[in-house]
């Protein structure tokens, strides 16, 4: 089928946003303002606290929750019904499965191995650059499986 999005481009954005230290939430969502045609500020506000597996907690990763929020903006035809929440909880659970095979966890603290809470923690992720190591990957590839999975649909 063929691709909504380019994935280079929407990944370059994002990790561009990722490194000027929006959360990696924040980072694939406002990746896609334009194509979804949302407002960017209001983009960034919404997913302030899903950074860091969900303000910190290093539950579920941003990357992955940025992905479910632009599966539920995807449709942008006016309100809700049970179709379109079918359809949303099919892509998030494509997403989910997908992730999950080419990472291991959707948890944060799972995928960069290390307590964000603590400064042992913190001094592991900077010294081994989980930023770039992992954390970009994960932002990277998070958007190629949100474009494969909404090309699936082409009313996205």
């Amino acid at each position: 089928m063929k691709k909504l999005f380019d994935d280079n481009m929407i990944a370059d954005k994002a990790t561009e946003l990722f490194w000027q230290d929006y959360n990696c939430a924040q980072s694939v969502l406002a990746a896609y303002t334009d194509v979804l045609q949302v407002d960017k500020e209001t983009v960034f506000a919404v997913s302030r606290g899903f950074g860091g597996g969900m303000g910190r907690l290093q539950g579920t990763c941003g990357a992955v929750t940025g992905a479910y929020m632009v599966f539920g903006l995807a449709d942008d035809s006016a309100g809700d019904n049970p179709e379109k929440v079918a359809t949303a909880y099919d892509r998030v659970q494509k997403f989910h499965k997908q992730f999950t095979a080419d990472k291991g966890s959707t948890v944060c603290k799972e995928l960069i191995n290390c307590d964000l809470n603590t400064e042992k923690g913190q001094n592991f992720f900077k010294e081994n650059q989980l930023k770039k190591n992992i954390c970009e990957g994960c932002i990277r590839d998070a958007v190629k499986m949100i474009n494969a999975i909404l090309a699936e649909n082409t009313n996205a």
